[in-house]
This record gives C-alpha cells, structure tokens and sequence, in this order.
C-alpha cells in the first residue's frame, strides 16, 4: 500500500478510529468469506489431487498385474454377462458387505486392513501396501476396481493346501490364463493354458474353506465340514459339478459352441438351492393332541449352510392353519452357527468371533428328524400343514441393519432382508 493511503479503520483527521460504514462492512463480509472458501478450496485441492493421484497410480499398477474384467468382456461376452449376474461379481459392491467392513475396521482400530479383501478381492495379497486403496473403493460405494472376477481366479496357477486356509499361488507378469479346457482357441490377446485344477475343488477352498476370527476356533469354524468324505465326492463330483454346472455355447466371442462352465455360480441365489434339500412330512393325530415329524434331509455335500458371515441360517418353519386358513400354530428350528465375542456376548461378525456357543448346522447329506407338538385344530373338518424350509434374512444388531438399509439403493426392500425359500410342503390333514 503506497503512502499516503489512509487503511479503512486508520485514525481519521480528529484523531478517532472510525471503522467502515455498514455498506463497506458487508461487502467486506461477503469478500473475507469468499477468500476464506478460496484458501480452503485450494487447500483441499492441494490436499486431495496427490491422493486421487497416488490411488489411480495404485489402480494402474494393480490391473497391470491383474486386468479389469472389462477388458475381458470384449471377447468373452456372454461370460461377462453371466458373471456379472453372479454373487461373485458383488464381492465387494453389495451393502451387507461395506457395513461389516466398517464394523471390522472398528473393531481392529484400522489395522490389517487388507483382511476382508483375501477372499472378496483376492489380488490385495499380491498388493498389501495398497490395501487402503481397496478400502476406499469398496466405501466408494461403486468401486471400478474388481473384487473376484476373471484374473482373481484365472491367473491362479496353484492352490497350497498345506495353509490353513489353503493359499492361491498366482502367475503374473506373464501373459498366460489358466483354465479348464484342451481346445482353447489360440488368440492375440493372451496366451492360454489347460490347467487341472481348474476342475477341481482345491480352487475354492481358498475363500471358501474357512474365515478369519478373533480365536482359534479351528474345526468350529470350518464352513464346509467333512466335504471330501461325503457320497458326492466320492462319486467324482467336485465344487464345479454344481456351481459351475456345464453347458453347450461360447467361451469366445463367434467361436464355435463346445462344452463351457456356466459362470452365474448358482447357489443360495439360482435354482440350485431348490435341489439343497428335501423334505418328509407326517401328520399323527391322537385325539386332542397332533404330531408332526419332519424329516430334512441336505442333498449337499457340504454343510448347510456354509455360516460365513456368521447371521448365515437356515431355518425350517411350521405353520399350522385351521378354520378359514387362520394360523393357529407355528414354530420352527434354525440351522447355523452362534458365535461369542471376547465379552461373551453374541455376534454375527465372525471377525469377533471366539467361541461357538451353538451349532446346529445341517453337516454333510445330514438327514435330521424334528418332531413338533399341538391341540389338533378344532372347529375345523380339515386344517393345513405348511412346512417351509428357507435361508433366512440378514440379522445382526439394529444399528449394523439400518446400516445395511442406508447404503442399499433398495432400503428396506433389499433382498437380504427377505428370506429365500429352499423347499416347500404342503398338506391337507383332515380331522376324524
């Protein structure tokens, strides 16, 4: 400021300080705020241009190793379109998935936080330093990174089973995919190799076998069971035979239709899930009082249900309906697992689990026999038996559930809030 110039504010020629009039004082309002908002606004760029920086140098370098499935999609489109329809696809996009991170993040104080990712994106443990940048991704909300999809499992050259859980060995740096197939179509695009164990169940068993927990829980926390000794195994069925049911198409884009595996990865969401179970009902009426002896039987080779995340259950229903279909009588038994934190209290989180307090979980083509008890419906000539076998809704504390809720676009209509039916039976009793 040159000479002279009298500051708003400096003293004025009778010696008072006389401050701007109430014009100058909001215009000077109105540019002090703008300029505050400016340096804040700058500041913030400066701040966040080298971390949008760093995280799509971090994305480069990791797809580099391990290509987006959208590159894959150019020429294996209909695979593209059955994977993305898969539960697969959603490893690290679905709502349940992003609460139960923040809860885990929470309860480790933010520490191993590529923990989650082993099984959800399996590639963070070629790339442990960038494991925030997976965190980020999947809190984004829509993350552009894959969480399992084609080079998660088709880079996989080895499965070591002497881990517990048995580790994927990839091969990267090379230009080679590994599958299941003797006539692959020779192309420009990457190099291709039959691989054995692309056919066989050790290449599910790293994400599939068993989850983390808080104690060593060793056989109470294995998700599958005795697998390898049941009837299904030893007819010469492996994981594929059934989530990766066979059909005749495509692999590549115009080539020639041939055997391929389906790529929706049916289960608790598809068809499958209709052939997981069966069931046998009788209905004994002695005077005032009836019996009903369910018979359920698993037709997989695995445990039913697989307890990871630990609210997975199973649960069969009874419901009794008499005069005008009106329910007179219900109750039920639940399949699963229940878990204790470190406090003792219950937990559906597995990372918090340290002790199993209850499991009921349906073991390998287990064939379990319930028995329930009620006053035979009166006033009725005819009542009802409804017995449902379904796999249940997403529990867990009310604040984890609205969690849930608030990051679906779906809100409460989410299907993980409804319950997904296996098998239904339904019977006409009459009274004598």
């Amino acid at each position: 400021m040159r000479q002279g110039k009298r500051r708003v504010g400096a003293p004025g020629r009778a010696g008072k300080k006389k401050g701007p009039h109430l014009g100058q004082r909001i215009f000077l309002a109105i540019v002090g705020t703008a300029a505050l908002g400016l340096g804040v606004s700058l500041l913030a760029l400066v701040d966040t241009e080298p971390t949008l920086a760093q995280g799509a140098n971090s994305q480069a370098v990791i797809e580099k190793a391990f290509p987006n499935s959208n590159k894959c999609k150019r020429c294996h489109e209909r695979v593209f379109e059955e994977w993305e329809t898969s539960p697969l696809s959603r490893s690290i996009h679905s709502p349940a998935f992003r609460a139960s991170l923040d809860a885990y993040l929470n309860f480790s104080g933010g520490k191993d936080k590529a923990l989650c990712f082993r099984c959800h994106a399996p590639h963070v443990r070629e790339f442990p330093d960038h494991a925030q940048l997976f965190v980020d991704q999947a809190k984004a909300g829509d993350p552009s990174l894959d969480g399992v999809a084609c080079s998660q499992c088709h880079l996989i050259k080895q499965v070591d089973r002497s881990k517990h859980p048995p580790e994927p060995k990839y091969e990267l740096g090379s230009k080679t995919l590994y599958g299941p197939y003797k006539d692959f179509v020779q192309n420009l695009a990457h190099q291709s190799m039959e691989l054995g164990l692309f056919q066989k169940s050790d290449l599910c068993l790293n994400c599939h076998q068993s989850v983390p927990t808080a104690g060593n829980l060793g056989k109470a926390n294995d998700l599958l069971g005795s697998w390898d000794q049941s009837l299904a195994v030893k007819s010469g069925k492996e994981c594929q035979s059934c989530h990766m049911p066979e059909q005749v198409a495509e692999s590549a884009n115009g080539e020639k239709k041939r055997k391929v595996a389906n790529h929706t990865f049916p289960g608790r969401i598809g068809k499958l899930r209709q052939e997981a179970a069966k069931l046998d009902v009788q209905t004994k009426i002695e005077g005032d009082k009836t019996t009903v002896t369910v018979k359920v039987q698993s037709l997989v080779p695995h445990n039913l249900p697989t307890t990871h995340p630990a609210w997975a259950s199973v649960v069969l229903e009874l419901d009794i309906k008499g005069k005008n279909l009106r329910t007179v009588f219900s109750d039920k038994r639940v399949y699963g697992r229940v878990y204790a934190n470190a406090k003792g209290d219950k937990t559906v989180f597995d990372f918090e689990a340290t002790k199993v307090l209850e499991d009921t979980v349906l073991k390998p083509e287990e064939t379990r026999v319930e028995t329930f008890t009620f006053p035979t419906p009166k006033d009725t000539k005819t009542f009802d038996v409804e017995v449902t076998l379904n796999y249940a809704p997403i529990s867990g504390p009310p604040s984890f559930l609205q969690r849930v809720e608030a990051e679906s676009s779906k809100g409460s209509q989410d299907p993980v809030f409804q319950p997904i039916e296996i098998v239904k039976r339904v019977e006409n009793i009459p009274v004598k």
